[in-house]
């Protein structure tokens, strides 16, 4: 169940990271929201958000 789990967020990941390869348009925008979701997260979405950009924006 727990490996299954590990699993699912790897394959998210890799997803996320083949859509964003590109970085074209499409590829900035979706970045933005996908990472922006993490900042719903309580208490450590917004240092999260920041490790990840390493800012306050995706550059």
């Amino acid at each position: 169940w727990m490996v299954g789990v590990v699993i699912l967020f790897m394959i998210m990941a890799t997803a996320f990271l083949g859509y964003v390869l590109p970085w074209g348009q499409m590829s900035f925008w979706g970045a933005t929201v996908i990472t922006n979701l993490f900042s719903a997260i309580p208490l450590i979405g917004t240092d999260l958000v920041q490790w990840i950009w390493g800012g306050f924006s995706v550059d």
